[in-house]
């Protein structure tokens, strides 16, 4: 993958590798730092701020703001993936981000467009719910 030939540090190098290695989920500031602490380079949240920013700006992150109230999250934009024609699902149990390609989804998107003269943006609109891994393990645990 090619970097960018900006301000490269050790910490934004760790950055950028936790993003990529986490690119099927979104991930918060908490999490990132979590992880920096973990592997012994601590970085202040206002820093990783700044540097998601600015890998908001050059295209290589996408930034998710759900609701005005929680923090934003990020994904790291995998080149080989369209993320802009789909939908996403996200468990609320274990934080898993499902890439959506579903025909009846963009019927959905194609009526709202017409009948309400709106339109989605897939690659923000994300459905919460439990996934099947976790739906499974609460039926395992029940019985």
């Amino acid at each position: 993958m090619k970097r960018d030939s900006g301000y490269n540090t050790r910490q934004k190098e760790k950055l950028l590798d936790y993003l990529i290695r986490n690119k099927e989920k979104h991930t918060n500031v908490q999490e990132i730092s979590a992880f920096l602490t973990a592997e012994g380079t601590p970085v202040g949240t206002a820093t990783i701020y700044r540097q998601l920013d600015k890998l908001v700006e050059c295209g290589k992150v996408r930034k998710y703001s759900f609701d005005g109230k929680t923090g934003a999250c990020y994904q790291f934009i995998d080149e080989s993936k369209d993320c802009h024609e789909h939908f996403h699902l996200k468990c609320l149990h274990c934080g898993k981000l499902i890439h959506l390609d579903c025909d009846h989804l963009m019927g959905i998107n194609e009526h709202i467009a017409e009948h309400h003269g709106f339109v989605i943006d897939p690659s923000q609109t994300v459905f919460y719910g439990c996934c099947s891994d976790c739906l499974q393990a609460e039926k395992d645990d029940r019985s």
